[in-house]
This record gives C-alpha cells, structure tokens and sequence, in this order.
C-alpha cells in the first residue's frame, strides 16, 4: 500500500504509546471497528515491536504502522515486525525517498527542513510539533511557495482543533492520541474508544 493510500484511510491517524502488549488487539480492534484503520504504534516502549506484529497479524482490517522512527535500522526493524507505514519526528539523515517496502512520513518543522524533505524525494510530511511550530498558520504560509507537500500535522492535534487542520487543501490527515485515551486503554474501556474513533472518522475531509 503506497502511503498516500494509506493517509486516506481517514482524517485521523491514531499515534499510539502501547505499554502493555496485551492491549495492542483489543486497542486496535476499537478503533478499526470506529473507522480509523491506520494505526502509528509508536516506538517508545519496550513491546511496541511486539505490538505491531500482533496488530499486522491479527487486526483483519487494520493497517499498523510505526511511529518514532529515528533511524534506518528502527526503519527496518518495524517492517520486520510488519508495520506498512511508518512515521518519523523528523528527517532521517542520507535516507532518500523510498517507497518500499516500508513508506515513511518524515516530519519538518521549518522551512528549511520541508526543502531538504522535498530534495529528498518526499511529498508527505509531518508537521511536528504542529501546535508548537505555527499550526495552521504554518500550513497556510507554507501553501503558497510549497504547492508540492503535503502533509499531516501532528503534536497538540484534538477533536476540536483538527477541522481547521482539515479544511486546509494541503493536509490529507491529521495525528492524534486523543482517540486512545490512557485512562480508556488501561482500563480497557474499547466501547469508549471506539466512540471517540467514530467522532474522529466522522469529521471529514
């Protein structure tokens, strides 16, 4: 699946931080079953390569990728395990574009870094920390002399900011953690996340 294909599944992209293994289907199932399919397990825990093996390999409908990519080795590794999409922080040193078989969003947050990404090769980006670094000001800045990037603002993304994210013709998603809530996913409370899914699949492009 090529990336932009995947960004389209929905208008949010969960990022999701997984401490505990046994939760990473249940998790997923509830907010496939809410409509957001592609899932960002994030590579900030121990079991999070575990985590996405088990969603690839048993989530039917849901296509886990991984997030907090900070190296080509950490590329590799979570395409091993299974993940078709992944997401970095920010540009990857000497990592050109490449498609396959692992897609990775790279993230920018300036100027300066989105042309480096656009001299990569890269297309799609992350905007990161998207609240911190402009927000849908930088967006629409960026818009005019940088009419080839597209991107996925992440980082201080809700349910009520997102649709002006949204409504922004160079954005095709948005990345937020609002929909797995930690409370919700420790106490396993999947009727609550997929509510949450739904609002967030509901808000369209």
């Amino acid at each position: 699946m090529k990336l932009p294909d995947v960004l389209k599944l929905a208008p949010v992209v969960p990022v999701l931080i997984i401490e505990d293994v046994d939760k990473a289907v249940p998790l997923a199932r509830a907010l496939v079953k809410g409509g957001l399919k592609a899932l960002e397990v994030t590579l900030r825990t121990p079991v999070a390569l575990e985590c996405i093996r088990r969603i690839a390999g048993e989530v039917e409908d849901g296509v886990a990728g991984a997030g907090t990519i900070i190296n080509p080795a950490m590329r590799e590794e979570a395409h091993r395990a299974g993940a078709k999409f992944g997401v970095s922080p920010g540009l990857i040193g000497n990592e050109d574009f490449d498609d396959g078989p692992l897609p990775l969003l790279p993230g920018i947050a300036t100027a300066t870094e989105l042309m480096a990404g656009l001299e990569a090769g890269y297309s799609y980006f992350k905007l990161f920390p998207a609240n911190i670094v402009g927000g849908v000001g930088a967006l629409k800045a960026f818009a005019s002399p940088f009419p080839q990037a597209t991107f996925c603002p992440t980082g201080g993304v809700s349910l009520e900011n997102a649709p002006d994210y949204l409504a922004l013709p160079n954005v095709i998603c948005v990345g937020g953690s609002w929909v797995a809530p930690a409370d919700a996913v420790r106490d396993g409370d999947w009727d609550r996340i997929t509510a949450l899914a739904k609002q967030a699949a509901a808000l369209g492009r």
